[in-house]
């Protein structure tokens, strides 16, 4: 090569702008785990610290059952949460210990360990979670969420002292995942953790999760938050056709569960709770894909789905 082709060459290159983007030296980024006991806020504060909807929330026990990505990208850091299943101390399903198998693999693949409690004492089922965790652990920090709810805060100090009998957290943090408090604060010890590096991910992304996922999780969403405690735990959504175009989308989903007798319970009365099922999830789904939405939910018996691994497999548990 000459050198004039050779520096035609390098002009061209320079013109295509593939230089990699730069960032502040010093930048950090890596994994985050956040685990504890079903229930115990977990998804309410990766939403709240991604400040976007990324995994489903409900007052049910195993409303989260898959590990999901959510992303934070600030001027000095990319924090990359990964929201597991609330840890089940009994294994009665291949679901359940298929979720447990995915709390354990979580934990040793990651920079930074979130392990959260409510701020009021800890509970036997916050015992079995720790136990997962090595004694020799440097990285896991304390989150003591729900402090909205706690009527004495002078009893926050002894539940700290208490922590750090059981364990030797790197830092405890008291936090309120639902008002939003103390999250920076808890996002700085986090940081400590964190390797430096470029980026993982583009930092206009939030999670890993493709459209249809995140329009399934609401549709189970809508369906645990709607019907209580009539709903069993057996139930699971199925994405049956997705059709999109600039203006809108066609989205048909199945509503699986285990018993004919679910089924009644889901549909209602004249058909009265799946239509507000479907209802709610088309707005939330519109709203996520920022265009009109018809959304069509049928309810399909498939018997006992929770506990067949061919099932599972299938649905997406594996």
């Amino acid at each position: 090569m000459t050198t004039e082709q050779n520096d035609n060459l390098e002009a061209m290159l320079s013109n295509l702008n593939l230089s990699t983007p730069a960032v502040p030296e010093g930048f950090r980024c890596g994994y985050v785990a956040v685990i504890g006991r079903p229930n115990v806020g977990k998804s309410t504060l990766i939403n709240a610290l991604i400040g976007e909807k990324v995994s489903i929330t409900s007052r049910k026990p195993q409303t989260t059952r898959d590990r999901v990505l959510g992303v934070v990208t600030k001027e000095d850091a990319q924090y990359v949460f990964v929201d597991t299943p609330g840890f089940q101390t009994k294994e009665g399903s291949q679901l359940i210990r298929r979720m447990n198998r995915t709390v354990r693999s979580t934990l040793a693949d990651v920079d930074a360990v979130i392990f959260v409690i409510e701020a009021n004492s800890w509970r036997p089922a916050d015992l079995e979670v720790l136990k997962l965790l090595p004694r020799d652990a440097k990285n896991v920090i304390l989150a003591l969420n729900k402090t909205d709810l706690s009527k004495n805060r002078d009893a926050l100090l002894p539940l700290m002292a208490a922590s750090m009998e059981k364990f030797p957290f790197a830092a405890i943090v008291p936090v309120s995942a639902e008002k939003g408090r103390q999250l920076p604060e808890l996002l700085e010890e986090v940081k400590k953790f964190l390797p430096e590096s470029v980026p993982y991910f583009d930092p206009d992304l939030y999670t890993d999760r493709s459209p249809r996922y995140m329009a399934a999780e609401t549709i189970r969403e809508k369906a645990f938050r709607l019907l209580g405690d009539e709903l069993p735990y057996g139930v699971a959504v199925t994405i049956d056709k997705w059709s999109e175009t600039d203006e809108g989308a066609e989205i048909i989903a199945g509503l699986i569960v285990e018993r004919e007798s679910h089924k009644a319970i889901v549909i209602g009365e004249k058909g009265g709770k799946l239509r507000e099922i479907s209802r709610l999830a088309r707005a939330d789904i519109a709203t996520m894909l920022g265009k009109r939405v018809y959304l069509e939910v049928w309810v399909r018996v498939r018997r006992g789905w929770s506990d067949d691994v061919k099932a599972l497999k299938t649905l997406g548990y594996d």
